[in-house]
């Protein structure tokens, strides 16, 4: 993340800053993914799926639903920076509400769940604009696609395995750090310059209208949907069958997840710069037929450590995709509409890790982990099967 020759130290020391926002907001939301059984029962829910499943959905609700309100409001006004700052902050209130609601203990769960969800509202606001704002800067859309990627990578993969070792000191331990950081992220979003193009009128409707006029956004909308529903597969479904099938406390789910998102970021600026150089197509085809192999292969492991060698395979598919998948949409996207632009991928991407929850939870609850295993690992890998053709005659010049 150094500047180039070519570029000045101001935009690489912006680009570390907005990279380092992203990891916070990565890092701060895996922090309650391997103990999040434990969190809910202190929050008073039942610690089984079915709550933790809308504990967890009821944020991406938020990211969901305010992804694009932040995206088209950043493009109107012509700023990002300030929008950042406060949807830190306020991301960084709802975890500490969060964590005196579980001190409390008498709090009635749906309170819980309205908490959570306006927290997700405002957290959305500091990743999503964040990457737009790493849009904005020169020096290749792969360069700026990749730091965003190491950073999200760093995030979850820091995130999970200190996420577990916290909730082994408390349940509600990672909501406190997790604000925290979240305040610090806000103080640093400030000291970022705005490069903003200057304001226009994008509005919601206006990304329909980005989409119909751009129809090629829709693969690496459906693409970044996929990925991140096998991410949120694993968050919910892959944490408690590591913990059912092979005895783990939240500590070992967390390094289980860890052993993923390691080599997911450790890869994703080289392979971010990669795609600059021979195209996003091969990577985004071949990761994505041999990530959706490599989701299959966790659940067919017999042992803890063929299942931890498995997920290392996994996030070293996942690196291939992601950074180059994020790409197109800087490829794609016009100058004065790219906040509306990274936020309809962000809906479409916050969509998925919605429909990992629930899609994972149900059909575990019906089938069992293998059926649910098996349903992952074709929706990720069907996707590009049936989009293939059209994907690979794409023109990107």
């Amino acid at each position: 993340m150094t500047a180039t020759a070519t570029e000045s130290p101001a935009a690489a020391r912006d680009r570390a800053r907005l990279a380092l926002v992203v990891f916070v907001v990565l890092f701060a939301q895996v922090l309650l993914y391997p103990g999040v059984t434990d969190l809910v029962t202190a929050l008073g829910g039942a610690g089984d799926l079915d709550p933790s499943t809308w504990f967890l959905a009821a944020e991406f609700l938020g990211f969901v639903l305010f992804a694009g309100v932040w995206g088209a409001l950043s493009d109107r006004t012509g700023r990002r920076a300030p929008y950042i700052a406060a949807g830190a902050v306020g991301g960084a209130l709802g975890y500490l509400v969060l964590a005196a609601l579980g001190v409390r203990g008498d709090t009635a769960f749906a309170t819980v769940l309205v908490v959570r969800f306006l927290q997700g509202a405002f957290t959305i606001a500091a990743f999503s604009l964040a990457m737009t704002m790493l849009m904005d800067l020169g020096g290749g859309h792969g360069k700026n696609m990749g730091a965003a990627g190491i950073a999200i990578g760093l995030g979850t993969a820091l995130g999970a395995p200190v996420g577990g070792q916290l909730t082994e000191i408390g349940p509600a331990v990672p909501l406190w750090v997790a604000g925290g950081a979240l305040l610090c992220a806000g103080l640093l979003a400030v000291r970022v310059d705005d490069r903003a193009p200057d304001r226009t009128a994008a509005g919601l409707r206006d990304a329909a209208r980005r989409l119909r006029e751009t129809p090629a956004l829709g693969f690496p909308y459906a693409f970044g949907f996929m990925d991140r529903l096998t991410a949120g597969f694993f968050a919910l479904v892959g944490t408690v069958y590591f913990r059912d099938t092979f005895a783990l406390d939240a500590g070992g789910a967390g390094l289980m997840l860890g052993l993923f998102f390691a080599p997911f970021a450790l890869l994703q600026y080289p392979l971010g710069v990669l795609s600059d150089r021979i195209g996003r197509k091969p990577l985004v085809a071949a990761g994505s037929l041999c990530y959706g192999a490599a989701v299959l292969a966790v659940y067919l492991a017999p042992t803890l450590f063929l299942a931890g060698a498995a997920m290392v395979v996994l996030g070293v598919f996942g690196a291939l995709v992601s950074p180059a998948t994020m790409a197109l949409v800087s490829d794609l996207a016009g100058e004065t509409d790219r906040g509306v632009a990274m936020g309809g991928f962000n809906v479409f991407g916050n969509l998925g890790f919605l429909a990992g929850f629930l899609v994972g939870s149900a059909v575990t609850a019906a089938a069992g982990y293998g059926p649910a295993f098996l349903a992952a690992a074709a929706l990720e890998a069907g996707i590009v099967l049936v989009a293939l053709p059209a994907f690979w005659r794409l023109d990107l010049d």
